[in-house]
């Protein structure tokens, strides 16, 4: 009997391979973010034409010779040579800007810490207080606004009768040129309802605890107010005086209505905001206008950054230790 052998030839074995673990998340990450970039285009589109090239322009045209109508011209550095040593209404400008941060910002905030307090302790209409105070801060500081305020100050305005009905003989303030920029200051601590909004907040936020703890060992009010109220309402102080410093250094509507436009009388309400509108648009230097631009984005810059470096030592953060 014969015996028929037959082998099995082993056919091609086939792989599975599977997706390492680290491939497999990120592929599960990438498909669940694709749906917040496509929302979040509208906004990076925006940013990017808006915002990002028009800077990079700016920063180009900053070292050129540029009048609107001609091709910029490369110069180099010379807009800010002739910035920072040739032109002295520059200078001008710097200081009235700077005068006016260093009145208008604690006056406005110290108004607003003060009505805040007053309203925390009202008890019937505080409401009613609290939309009226923030009222001016909606209107804002637009050209109106403005103008009513100038006929206010003016010669024979409201402001100068008053004073002159009890014997303060001051004249009108806008034409005076040591009174000028307070007129902007005033209108600009006016409108203090939205820090006093949120300094209302930061107080509702401090525990009655600590002030009752603070009567019973003999502390008085203003004992209280230095030792727990200041402390307590730090973070929400550095971050109304962080606004308000860089909004201030960026005022302009104000000072070209109440002046005219050209910063009179003298160049007393010569903001540097104005300055830089008057080079690049009434004498049609854009060029150094750019630059002028770019000088006060790292100076805002630098001050903040200073806020941000000092403010480790005075505020208090309490679920923080060691703050």
């Amino acid at each position: 009997m014969t015996t028929v052998s037959t082998t099995r030839v082993p056919g091609p074995t086939t792989r599975t391979t599977r997706p390492s673990p680290r491939k497999s998340k990120r592929r599960q990450v990438r498909e669940r973010q694709w749906p917040a970039y496509v929302f979040l285009s509208p906004w990076m589109i925006g940013a990017v034409v808006l915002t990002l090239v028009p800077m990079a322009v700016s920063l180009y045209l900053s070292f050129t010779d540029y009048n609107l109508f001609d091709p910029p011209r490369w110069v180099g550095l010379r807009n800010y040579q002739e910035m920072l040593t040739e032109d002295p209404r520059y200078w001008r400008s710097v200081g009235t800007t700077m005068l006016y941060v260093v009145v208008a910002v604690p006056l406005k905030l110290g108004l607003a810490l003060g009505v805040a307090m007053l309203l925390r302790n009202l008890g019937r209409g505080r409401g009613f207080y609290r939309s009226a105070f923030y009222a001016p801060s909606l209107l804002g500081a637009g050209m109106s606004i403005a103008l009513v305020w100038k006929a206010l100050f003016n010669d024979g305005g409201t402001v100068a009768d008053v004073l002159d009905s009890v014997g303060i003989h001051t004249g009108g303030w806008v034409g005076d040129p040591h009174l000028a920029v307070y007129v902007i200051v005033l209108l600009t601590v006016w409108q203090f309802g939205a820090p006093m909004v949120i300094f209302l907040a930061g107080l509702q936020q401090i525990s009655p605890d600590l002030y009752e703890a603070a009567a019973l060992d003999g502390a008085g009010r203003w004992r209280q107010f230095v030792s727990i109220t200041v402390p307590m309402l730090s973070p929400v102080v550095f971050f109304n005086l962080v606004l308000e410093v860089i909004n201030s250094f960026q005022v302009f509507t104000p000072a070209f209505a109440i002046s005219g436009g050209d910063g009179g009388p003298a160049d007393s309400t010569m903001f540097y905001t104005l300055y830089l509108y008057e080079r690049g648009f009434t004498a049609s230097h854009m060029g150094y206008a750019a630059a002028m631009a770019w000088l006060l984005l790292i100076a805002i810059g630098a001050i903040t950054l200073i806020l941000f470096r000092t403010s480790r030592s005075w505020v208090f953060y309490a679920d923080e230790e060691g703050r």
